[in-house]
């Protein structure tokens, strides 16, 4: 599938008292596509262009964020992301589906594992920032403590640098067929104008932050959970690549290696997207 060409549907979803905005590219196997902290769909709409020939991949923009609106909650509770995860799934004709969520959106995934498997025909998880789990986890509680108050006292624009500083992903080269895109142009709008940056920090930051996978009772609804980490994640250690073993381990799960970083489904998505489809025809 040639980038950009696969047809998009959009729709939206009613869910405790906000709209979820949404689009479904192609038809098939459905495939529920959560993003992270920037929290708009149109992270994966290249990865979804290129797998839409044969799965049906949903992307919606989270509550709060870009498309959606924001009239509730007055506190963001991973519970009620989850929620508007399976009611999206509902709006779009369907009852289950594999679901993928990098970052804060792999939280997501695991709280729906835990209160809606039924709604999963399987899990991907892609380096989850679930940091409670490391030995160290003290130390990158108080940073994100630290990013917190550093948005409440100085503004989200200083509070965002330190937390993309933080984060300290390394730079990557834009597919050349991305080149011109209006794909990155129109999210950074859509967040400006919708505040996201903020939002996300002074909402989303600190739960999702502090989210533990309850991995007995994953266990015991019987979700099949794959763990997914970057090639550079893994070289540079990154606390959110650190996570992905010991979650193997406790989940007793496979661990695939993508290309790239924790980003790079959006820059590189025809590498990315080879190692997801592979990974899609084997759950």
């Amino acid at each position: 599938m040639t980038i950009g060409m696969a047809q998009t549907m959009t729709g939206r979803a009613t869910a405790e008292g906000d709209e979820i905005y949404y689009e479904i590219r192609g038809q098939g196997q459905p495939l529920l596509m959560i993003p992270g902290g920037v929290g708009d769909a149109g992270v994966y709409s290249f990865v979804a262009d290129i797998l839409a020939d044969e799965f049906k991949v949903i992307a919606y923009d989270r509550r709060g964020q870009s498309r959606s609106t924001r009239r509730d909650p007055q506190n963001f509770e991973i519970g009620q992301q989850a929620r508007d995860a399976v009611a999206v799934l509902k709006a779009a004709g369907e009852n289950a589906a594999i679901v993928f969520g990098s970052s804060s959106g792999a939280v997501i995934g695991f709280e729906m594992a835990r209160s809606h498997p039924q709604a999963m025909k399987a899990l991907i998880a892609h380096e989850p920032p679930v940091v409670r789990i490391l030995p160290d986890a003290d130390k990158w509680l108080s940073i994100f403590a630290e990013l917190y108050l550093t948005t409440l006292r100085e503004g989200a624009q200083k509070g965002m640098r330190d937390f993309l500083a933080f984060l300290a992903i390394p730079p990557a080269a834009p597919d050349p067929e991305l080149l011109g895109s209006p794909v990155f142009q129109e999210i950074n709008q859509r967040q400006t104008a919708s505040s996201s940056s903020e939002f996300g920090l002074r909402n989303e930051l600190l739960p999702s932050s502090h989210y533990e996978p309850d991995f007995s009772a994953i266990r015991k609804n019987g979700v099949k959970v794959l763990v997914g980490v970057g090639r550079i994640t893994l070289d540079t250690g990154s606390f959110f690549g650190r996570t992905v073993p010991i979650l193997a381990e406790r989940l007793g799960c496979e661990t695939i290696v993508f290309p790239g970083h924790h980003g790079s489904y959006t820059v590189n998505p025809r590498s990315w997207a080879a190692t997801l489809r592979d990974v899609l025809h084997r759950v």
